[in-house]
């Protein structure tokens, strides 16, 4: 009889802990939904961020027209003048390829991504892009460097003759400059 008494005991601790359990997955997992809305929002809000960003950066650009001056207001300082050929701490400027133009103007990824491509000499993926730039192979990179190769083959540094196949627009013009700076001798 105490044996019976003990193993039901036993059976009704297994099930107050199997409870107690389930009850802390159940708040892991609404905390994880919680965590995964607010997540997404943040994406989103990063997102629309970035294209604004980008878009204001190519106002300046075509306002400014090669060589041309653009008033800028940054952050809540006085107004500056801002040559659209220089860098801007802040905003990403990825100016339309024309001759004489060297990869040297573009931002550092931009202009990793051009190299790599340019070096490669046949149709690339970003997916094979991404690993050869120094960035980790995620869904995420993938994405935001496709988003890049596009921009360039907007922009007339790339091209993509078949969706998703990316080759250098001016292959050997706008490389041998870089490549020249590059090439410091044989190296040991």
């Amino acid at each position: 009889m105490e044996e019976a008494t003990q193993m039901g005991s036993l059976i009704e601790e297994l099930e107050a802990r199997e409870s107690a359990a389930r009850s802390r997955v159940e708040a892991l997992e609404a905390e994880i939904a919680e965590l995964t809305a607010r997540l997404e929002g943040e994406r989103e809000a990063w997102s629309r961020l970035r294209i604004t960003r980008e878009t204001v950066a190519e106002v300046i650009t075509e306002l400014g027209g090669p060589g041309g001056m653009v008033p800028v207001t940054v952050g809540s300082g006085p107004q500056g003048v801002v040559d659209p050929g220089v860098r801007v701490v802040g905003a990403i400027m990825v100016p339309h390829w024309r001759e004489g133009l060297s990869v040297e103007v573009l931002p550092d990824v931009y202009r990793d991504i051009v190299e790599v491509v340019t070096d490669a000499g046949k149709p690339m993926q970003a997916k094979q892009v991404v690993p050869r730039i120094g960035l980790p192979a995620v869904a995420a990179k993938i994405e935001g460097t496709r988003g890049k190769l596009k921009r360039l083959v907007e922009r007339g540094w790339l091209t993509e003759a078949e969706p998703g196949q990316f080759t250098a627009a001016h292959p050997g013009r706008d490389m041998d400059s870089a490549n020249l700076q590059n090439d410091k001798g044989p190296s040991l």
